[in-house]
């Protein structure tokens, strides 16, 4: 990879020995800024030497007190109030190419290979330059003494009849940094520190992140090196201790066992390396310091473009909240609220709990975990579904329109005991509420045993994608739809019941789509996978929607990390995002949102970023409409809609637009209100907002 190539900034010298510069110059190179704790501050100065003795200086390069760069002339015709700078803020900790154009008449200056600032210059000589011009020759140019913490990759002096741009295209520098979309089992609270379970072995869980590596035009780099995850302390950067006698802080899962993270470092293939972590310190055991990860390259030097840190990281043990309590809700007159899908119980004491139509995305700990980015995906679907699908062994399900799908409403489960429920419960309350919902059950066996609902309700969402793929191969839909019933009774959550009724026909859907484009190959051309998508989403909406648009596709391929080839891995997570999705979008009430031209409802496919962007300026009200891309099947919230906004204090919130409810009473034929009216219900809802996409 060259890294020879890459240098401190005060290594960087520029001398004119063979070099007849007195035309002009070009002077290239990649600039990765750090740290910049002094300004203004001098990049690179320019040192002439006058007599055997006297020497004169003066910057050639500058940051100045706005992050500014500015461009001066040479020594020979150096004036103070001439310059070429650039109007916006220099970045820091990312590569960007620098040029410096250098004429006795003019002053350029470029930034990745575009022009940024422009100096005309006269020919008079300033009065400390030489007077004699046998005695002037080029200055050195020098990185030496400079402030700035920086790095240079890739210097060149060029004649200017050359090409910046063509510098500028040749060999771009790479950097590691973490690719968000791939994280799961990850929580973030109110404060932006991320939540993570760790603690002891029998609590703390996996969660997982990727880490990417690619050059300055986002291309994944193709050699292959090992990358090490560090657990360390966010305030100092310093390692987080390990306890004596105890596992190390941080630990890596490789094939069910459990590795201290520095003794296995992942390898990256194709420009990505993956991450399955679990923290064994807690941040209540270290004065409630936060953590960090560090991620780096220790074969490739001690360079912080080769190192990327997590966001802060706050390690808690587990909560463990009881289970059944939401049984002793009873069931009355229900209210419908959209926003949070929940139904108003009326309590034993007769009260009603109105929640908000709108709920916020982001959750206290003691609720439902919020996960951070595109879930990642687990293994292939099993070689021997797809033979049976092959083999026309298993029937395919066609996707199923919301008037003629109707859930399974009955309760079937094993009979349990009275000592078992108490077990299960934490209080006595609860045991004697537990016990008369499972005895009034009905008796008749099921093929899904207990011991499958228990590791459902208790499993990561890797765990939960494997249990239902293989229970999709063998299990019937009445089975799944029974199954999804006892998890919602022994989780006391609901929310799950949606994602485990489509599991066997988003696998079988899933197989035959890709059996339709791949036609037996193992990778597909990106552009045949939209031909091919397109014509499926269609399908799958029953063309009662418009089609997806080059920006939808955009975002399905960063949802997916797709390349111009697209193995199953990926079609595979591109599909358990798109197939909720487009499950939604077949439901009528949905479908009049999607399809609205005026006014547009949902505009398409949008990142959370674009949603942010679009409403700075807007006033309190003003809102969005979009598909998380951070919920993939079967994330409970895979397919819902997020209603991004500003809020009263003029800041930007994102609440979840929960449809349990419309699968649950549109299959039973009872009439809801237009989606459009209940959203204006809302009081933090006022208008549309209408997205600005960059060009």
């Amino acid at each position: 990879m060259g890294i020879q190539d890459y240098g401190f900034l005060e290594d960087l010298q520029v001398e004119f020995k063979d070099y007849d510069g007195t035309n002009g110059f070009f002077l290239c190179f990649w600039f990765y800024l750090n740290k910049a704790s002094t300004l203004p501050s001098t990049i690179l100065l320019q040192i002439m030497q006058k007599h055997p003795v006297a020497t004169s200086h003066a910057p050639f390069l500058l940051l100045d007190e706005k992050k500014r760069l500015l461009l001066y002339p040479l020594l020979t015709s150096w004036r103070e109030d001439a310059y070429a700078t650039s109007e916006s803020e220099f970045p820091m900790k990312k590569w960007v190419h620098v040029g410096c154009e250098v004429t006795k008449d003019l002053l350029r200056l470029y930034l990745d290979g575009e022009i940024v600032g422009e100096k005309s210059l006269t020919s008079s000589l300033n009065n400390d330059s030489v007077s004699d011009s046998s005695e002037i020759s080029l200055p050195c140019i020098s990185g030496k003494g400079s402030q700035l913490d920086g790095y240079v990759y890739s210097a060149e002096l060029l004649p200017v009849v050359s090409s910046i741009k063509n510098h500028y295209v040749k060999d771009p520098p790479v950097q590691l940094s973490i690719d968000s979309s791939s994280a799961y089992e990850i929580e973030e609270d109110t404060d932006g520190v991320w939540s993570i379970v760790g603690g002891k072995a029998s609590c703390r869980r996996n969660f997982s992140l990727d880490v990417t590596l690619m050059d300055s035009f986002s291309r994944p780099i193709t050699e292959e090196v090992e990358v090490v995850a560090l657990l360390v302390y966010a305030d100092d950067e310093a390692p987080v201790e390990k306890p004596v006698d105890d596992e190390a802080p941080l630990l890596t899962n490789y094939d069910g066992i459990e590795y201290a993270s520095s003794d296995r470092p992942s390898k990256v293939i194709s420009g990505r390396a993956s991450f399955k972590l679990k923290i064994s310190q807690l941040s209540s055991k270290c004065d409630n310091r936060l953590f960090c990860i560090r991620f780096e390259i220790p074969k490739m030097g001690n360079y912080p473009f080769l190192e990327v840190f997590s966001r802060p990281i706050r390690c808690i043990s587990r909560n463990r909240n009881t289970r059944a309590a939401s049984l002793m809700l009873r069931k009355s007159s229900l209210g419908i609220h959209l926003l949070n899908g929940s139904q108003s119980p009326i309590l034993e004491d007769g009260s009603s709990d109105l929640p908000s139509i709108v709920r916020e995305a982001k959750q206290s700990l003691s609720s439902k975990r919020v996960k951070l980015g595109q879930e990642k995906l687990c293994a292939n679907f099993k070689d021997d579904f797809v033979l049976q699908q092959a083999n026309g062994e298993s029937k395919s399900h066609s996707w199923i329109s919301e008037d003629n799908y109707a859930y399974h409403n009955s309760l079937v489960a094993r009979p349990v005991s009275r000592g078992r429920a108490e077990n299960f419960s934490s209080d006595s309350e609860n045991s004697e509420t537990t016990n008369s919902v499972i005895d009034d059950l009905p008796s008749n066996l099921d093929p899904i045993s207990d011991v499958d609902v228990f590791k459902y309700c208790l499993g990561d969402l890797n765990e939960r994608r494997l249990l239902l793929k293989e229970m999709a191969m063998t299990a019937k839909e009445e089975e799944l739809a029974t199954f999804a019933e006892r998890v919602s009774l022994f989780s006391g959550c609901s929310h799950h019941r949606h994602q485990i009724s489509i599991s066997k026909r988003l696998i079988e859907e899933g197989i035959k789509c890709w059996n339709l484009i791949s036609d037996d190959n193992h990778h597909v051309p990106w552009m045949n996978l939209v031909s091919g998508l397109q014509e499926h989403f269609l399908k799958m909406t029953f063309g009662r929607t418009r089609s997806l648009t080059h920006q939808d596709f955009d975002l399905l391929r960063r949802v997916s990390s797709c390349q111009d080839l697209v193995s199953q891995d990926n079609f595979e997570k591109l599909w358990c995002w798109l197939y909720p999705v487009a499950f939604t979008l077949s439901q009528q009430c949905i479908t009049s949102l999607w399809g609205s031209a005026s006014p547009v409802w949902i505009e398409g496919f949008i990142t959370k970023e674009e949603a942010e962007s679009s409403l700075r300026g807007q006033g309190p009200g003003t809102f969005i409409l979009r598909f998380p891309t951070s919920r993939s099947w079967p994330h409970p919230d895979a397919g819902n809609l997020v209603a991004t906004y500003v809020g009263s204090d003029y800041t930007i919130h994102h609440r979840l637009v929960s449809l349990d409810f419309i699968y649950s009473f549109g299959s039973k034929g009872m009439t809801i209100k237009p989606i459009q009216d209940m959203l204006l219900e809302q009081p933090e809802l006022r208008r549309l907002g209408r997205i600005v996409r960059s060009q």
